[in-house]
């Protein structure tokens, strides 16, 4: 299956791990939703990783977990 280039950002999102700090190698969908508002507050990373931790928290404000989890389940890695 051909798989765009919005699919793969998504693809890429639903299976990055958190590389550093208190939750480390755990998925940025399993990360609590307090956590991704607390570097709101403080201000995201520079970088790749700011840029989806941010997705990911509005992904999580709009009840997008879901989807999320099925590409997880659709596209593993």
């Amino acid at each position: 299956m051909e798989v765009r280039p919005d699919y793969e950002k998504l693809i890429e999102l639903a299976h990055y791990r958190m590389p550093i700090g208190k939750f480390k190698n755990r998925y940025l969908v399993d990360l609590p939703e307090p956590y991704l508002v607390w570097f709101k507050q403080k201000g995201f990373p520079e970088g790749k990783l700011g840029t989806l931790l941010q997705s990911m928290l509005e992904i999580k404000i709009n009840g997008l977990e879901p989807l999320i989890r099925k590409i997880q389940k659709e596209f593993p890695k």
